[in-house]
């Protein structure tokens, strides 16, 4: 079975500071969350095979509203405002906070979340409180344990076992949902697993895109409908 890279080809589309301004639903849409320094800007990048697709910034917390990436086939990617950093303001930290929620409890689009977690850290509060209100919908979540790179052998098994009993603990009926990968966008550790993940969500076997067989289909439908049947002679 060839390869998929669902990320490749990304562009960027529009970003979103309040629920009016996000694109219109349709396309499946995969969200990448996580807290402000965990690497969730490198991950995309490294994902989308691209140095500077989502800005890696050195300030945690610069990004204050949703990005959104259009994928090939027409599939988005919303790369969501990090959490967590100090230095933001409360009452934006409050919207971001509040306009996150919204997306990811309301968005019918989205197809599944991509969660950034510094490995050598785990799995924090705000961590578990994302994936509290995420969870219960169903829908899959990839866990991208990252800076792997950043430890040795051992203690990149132990970090992995230990967000993995962190998620069992905390979601015990819901933990089946998450997938856990070692990642470190520096070393391309976890490049092909997630890409497998993500392709899943996003792409058939055959390598096209859910979104575009979806709308061939939505077409064919409407160009029946306007013809009509066939009136007898």
């Amino acid at each position: 079975m060839p390869v998929k890279h669902p990320l490749q080809q990304a562009r960027f589309l529009c970003t979103a500071a309040r629920a009016d301004q996000l694109p219109p639903a349709g396309p499946p849409e995969v969200a990448f969350a996580g807290r402000s320094n965990a690497g969730k800007s490198s991950a995309i990048n490294a994902l989308a095979n691209q140095t500077r697709l989502a800005f890696a910034s050195k300030t945690p917390g610069r990004t204050q509203q949703i990005n959104f990436f259009e994928l090939r086939g027409g599939a988005l990617l919303a790369d969501l405002p990090g959490y967590g950093y100090a230095a933001v303001p409360l009452e934006l930290k409050r919207h971001w906070q509040a306009f996150v929620a919204e997306y990811l409890a309301t968005r019918q689009a989205l197809v599944g979340l991509a969660l950034v977690v510094d490995a050598r850290h785990g799995l924090a509060d705000l961590d578990r409180d994302l994936l509290a209100g995420f969870l219960p919908s169903g829908r899959p979540v990839l866990l991208l344990a990252t800076k792997m790179d950043k430890l040795g052998n051992q203690a990149q098994r132990s970090a992995r076992g230990a967000i993995e009993r962190a998620l069992a603990e905390a979601f015990s009926e819901q933990a089946s949902l998450v997938h856990v990968v070692p990642f470190s966008a520096t070393r391309r550790v976890g490049i092909g697993e997630a890409e497998r993940v993500l392709g899943q969500w996003l792409l058939r076997d055959d390598g096209s895109t859910v979104v575009a067989d979806a709308q061939k289909e939505k077409a064919s439908r409407s160009r029946g409908v306007t013809r009509g049947p066939k009136r007898p002679a």
